[in-house]
């Protein structure tokens, strides 16, 4: 059965918390409203991956080849030229921290045979897992006509990743990653910042807005959150410590909560997913959006989410005060921790190790040319002007190209001048770097659609 509605989205913004070992729900407010989800599909690519390894497919010591296709992809991505050999676990760990592009391109060839492939595989994994608003056209979530998922979804896809890859788990925990010199924090700013946090991933592409799903421990309870079109990376990392302060702080007072049922039950909303894309990237944006966004200032960091929406039930009386509150708790400096360090070619330990990274360090230095002319090899730029770009770029070529073989879901109709597929630019041989592009112009066919279509 659909639910027919027509949700209130002028401020769109999916939330819902779950508890992972039952999937019992504690808040959900538009927790079935389809949704772009972005890098979030990257969780999925990761679990697909790792049930491969687990089922003996691949391991993580099994070597895959960048091909020109996976070079090819807009940031955030690391930027190898093609064929450079790197293993399974670290195309994983670049991908989930970085959330580097090319990385899930890579991942998806050596397991699917190609995308299309994959992408078939995900869709499967999905419809097994429960995930009734979810398909799937590529591994990393560049925009992309029938690539939806709702937050209910990314909920189920987050137990399952606990429930069947415990010994895997650690992927989604990492803080950091070190490439030679190049150290990239994960972009997932609770970790290292709010007590207990232990993963998963974050999201953006501009008809998105900002997404996010987390999971945190506080004695012996595990939550998790999922947070779909917050209005920057800061704020969804707040949204994100409101809902889960909020969970594990009403735990005791079961007895007074209306009963939401289990994530799974929760009743799909027939409609087209909200196009964001004015909103996040328009041009009243000073500087491109990105999904490594932290110096944005939010005047309601210290405020509630929308508590009386939804099914939500949280009542303010009932709440414990926090000794800190959220925005100034993720204002502080994360945690110190060593970054895992990635590299590429075979798996190496001790000597051969220290002198991959070296090599790979060489391959971030400048190489001079002529007088004070430099460059750095293909794809080597700094993260937030890399990843500044790139976003710019497949948000705006998404709406001007066609999507290859486009996946649709029976519940969940997307909007086509929203969610196109971005044309793979051709891989840059080392050079001089192209200065960035400003972010294409929104045509009026961008605008999201004033109402959801609601159930025929």
């Amino acid at each position: 059965m659909l639910a027919v509605a027509t949700p209130q989205l002028a401020r769109a913004e999916a939330l819902l918390v779950v508890e992972a070992d039952t999937g019992k729900v504690l808040q959900a407010d538009n927790a079935t409203m389809p949704w772009y989800p972005a890098s979030l599909s990257k969780l999925m690519t990761a679990y697909v991956t790792l049930k491969a390894v687990k089922d003996g497919r691949v391991s993580l010591d099994t070597l895959l080849t960048v091909s020109p296709t996976a070079s090819s992809q807009s940031p955030s991505k690391m930027g190898f030229r093609p064929g450079t050999q790197v293993t399974v676990d670290n195309a994983l760990k670049m991908m989930l921290v970085k959330s580097a592009n090319d990385m899930a391109v890579v991942l998806a060839e050596g397991i699917g045979g190609s995308i299309d492939g994959f992408a078939g595989e995900m869709n499967q994994t999905a419809q097994k897992l429960g995930m009734t608003q979810t398909s799937y056209v590529n591994p990393n979530g560049l925009p992309a006509d029938g690539q939806i998922t709702s937050a209910r979804d990314m909920a189920i896809l987050a137990r399952a990743i606990i429930r069947d890859l415990p010994e895997y788990e650690y992927f989604v925990h990492i803080p950091s990653i070190r490439f030679g010199r190049r150290v990239t924090q994960n972009f997932n700013k609770r970790i290292g910042r709010y007590p207990g946090a232990d993963g998963f991933k974050t999201g953006f592409i501009c008809a998105s807005g900002y997404n996010l799903v987390a999971s945190a421990t506080r004695d012996g309870k595990r939550l998790i959150a999922v947070v779909l079109g917050a209005s920057s990376g800061r704020m969804r990392a707040i949204r994100a410590a409101q809902l889960l302060d909020r969970g594990f702080a009403n735990n005791g007072l079961a007895w007074l909560r209306p009963s939401l049922g289990t994530v799974d039950n929760l009743v799909p909303i027939d409609s087209t997913p909200p196009n964001l894309r004015e909103e996040m990237c328009g041009a009243k944006h000073k500087r491109p959006a990105s999904d490594e966004d932290g110096e944005d200032t939010v005047a309601s960091a210290g405020t509630s989410t929308n508590g009386d929406a939804g099914v939500s039930f949280f009542a303010s009386g009932l709440q414990a005060a926090m000794p800190t509150k959220p925005a100034d708790m993720l204002a502080q400096p994360a945690a110190a921790s060593e970054p895992v360090v990635v590299y590429t070619g075979p798996t190496k330990t001790g000597a051969a190790l220290i002198a991959a990274v070296d090599a790979d360090t060489e391959k971030l230095q400048p190489v001079k040319r002529g007088k004070g002319k430099h460059t750095r090899v293909a794809g080597k730029k700094s993260d937030a002007a890399d990843d500044a770009k790139g976003d710019a770029k497949s948000a705006a070529k998404s709406d001007n190209k066609p999507a290859a073989k486009p996946v649709r879901h029976a519940n969940a109709k997307p909007d086509a001048a929203a969610a196109k597929p971005d044309k793979p630019a051709a891989a840059k041989p080392a050079g001089k770097p192209a200065a960035a592009k400003p972010a294409a112009k929104p045509k009026s066919a961008d605008k999201p659609k004033a109402d959801a279509k609601p159930a025929g």
